[in-house]
């Protein structure tokens, strides 16, 4: 059988000449062993021929194989199988792995502090007090939780829907709002999940740079110029730089996404932890603005609790795609929320936390600037700090019992960096730290 003719039949196996439509039929052949491992694939320019297609689409095929690790290669050597699971996962997140029994200071992941948590006793037991308690009435969110993140939401929003944790929140915002393929232009650096689930809609991702103050208006400007399906960034305390967007940034955003049809997507993921106020464009663009504020930051993870905000029917729409899955979030979980929410003990403690986590980041950083190394005062849980090298910086880092974040699972490109969590941090650590963090960034 000459090449030609494999052509042929491969093709006649493709029956939606989409995006999708090329992916999955290739991944099924290769699944059911009409493709084997080790054959090549045909070349982008023939197959977008015969396919009657253009070679972006099968380019952009290819490459949502390639990220499930099913296909490899490129260019002028061709692209050959390599696999036969077509087995979406968050490869970011879950690459950032274990650095084994000998690290002594985990500060990979920027997580709360379990001792500057509310007690959950009381909240919980108030959640059993729910109305509707163990119904199956599929409501949005309990009104007691809808008034109480109305008091401090940063705009009048047209409706609100319970979701569970801010991950979820985004994730059945962008599989719902956004078509597979859409260009979508993100801040860079992000949260590292949110480019997985981009991946996963194959979203032809622009990154748009940012600088203490937020996305830099002249490259969102640039972006826009590619009409992106949505705009995505963190509209306060960034959950890697500790950056947080200015009332003047604010002002220069929204006169740039005036006269655009841009979905915006704000994922507020520090939220009631974050020292700064919210500017949200949804003040703004009400009619197109999705707002994520999660509360597993200052109110427990295992609250499980985000809210959205947004225009009533993308929250219909989003509450639809949920009912592929858990439908709604626990009504006893919001009810406890509300009560936190509204408790002035609680509000007292979480002012605490806040203070509690500014020492401990300030701690790191004055002990960095006193052996030479400056970085801005900032907000957040962790510190954002340039190396020359992320490799080396982790390698020495682990020799010494730390082990902190690459750069490279929250960035899109740009200068390379570590993240180090400062959140869980002990006083008796500081000195440590700070000398191995000197000697990874020096890149000797």
């Amino acid at each position: 059988m000459n090449t030609k003719i494999e052509l042929e039949k491969f093709a006649q196996h493709i029956e939606e000449r989409t995006i999708r439509g090329i992916a999955t039929g290739t991944a099924a052949l290769i699944r059911s062993g009409a493709i084997e491992i080790g054959s090549q694939l045909p070349s982008v320019r023939e197959l977008a021929e015969i396919l009657g297609v253009s070679p972006a689409t099968v380019s952009a095929a290819w490459s949502q194989l390639r990220k499930q690790k099913v296909i490899a290669g490129t260019g002028r050597n061709g692209v050959w199988v390599c696999g036969n699971k077509l087995n979406p996962h968050p490869v970011r997140f879950e690459r950032i792995g274990n650095f084994g029994k000998h690290i002594i200071a985990d500060l990979m992941l920027s997580v709360p502090d379990p001792q500057l948590l509310p007690n959950l006793a009381q909240p919980l037991l108030q959640g059993i007090q729910v109305d509707n308690l163990n119904s199956y009435q599929r409501e949005p969110i309990v009104p007691q939780l809808e008034e109480a993140v109305s008091q401090s939401w940063p705009y009048q929003a047209a409706a609100f829907l319970a979701a569970d944790g801010g991950f979820d929140g985004m994730h059945s915002t962008l599989q719902t709002l956004i078509e597979p393929g859409s260009v979508v232009a993100i801040e860079d650096p992000t949260a590292a999940r949110l480019l997985d689930m981009l991946d996963n809609i194959n979203a032809q991702v622009v990154p748009i740079a940012c600088d203490d103050e937020g996305p830099l208006p002249y490259v969102l400007a640039e972006a826009l110029h590619k009409k992106p399906a949505a705009f995505i960034y963190q509209p306060r305390t960034h959950s890697a730089t500790g950056n947080s967007v200015s009332e003047q940034r604010w002002q220069e955003l929204a006169r740039l996404l005036e006269n655009t049809s841009t979905l915006i997507v704000e994922d507020d993921g520090i939220g009631e932890l974050s020292r700064h106020p919210v500017y949200s464009l949804g003040s703004r663009f009400p009619d197109r603005t999705i707002h994520v504020r999660s509360f597993s930051k200052a109110y427990g993870p295992d609250l499980r609790l985000a809210v959205l905000s947004g225009p009533k029917e993308m929250i219909r729409q989003i509450q639809s795609f949920r009912n592929f899955g858990a439908g709604w979030s626990s009504r006893i979980l919001q009810q406890a929320l509300a009560w936190l929410l509204t408790d002035a003990e609680t509000q007292q403690r979480l002012e605490e936390a806040r203070v509690i986590y500014a020492q401990r980041r300030e701690s790191l950083r004055l002990a960095l600037a006193n052996r030479g190394l400056h970085l801005a005062e900032k907000d957040g849980l962790s510190l954002w700090l340039p190396v020359p090298s992320e490799q080396f910086a982790l390698i020495t880092l682990a020799a010494r019992g730390i082990a902190v974040l690459p750069g490279e699972r929250c960035r899109i490109g740009g200068q390379q960096h570590i993240r180090v969590s400062t959140s869980i941090l002990l006083p008796e650590q500081v000195d440590t730290i700070a000398d191995a963090l000197i000697i990874a960034v020096s890149g000797i």
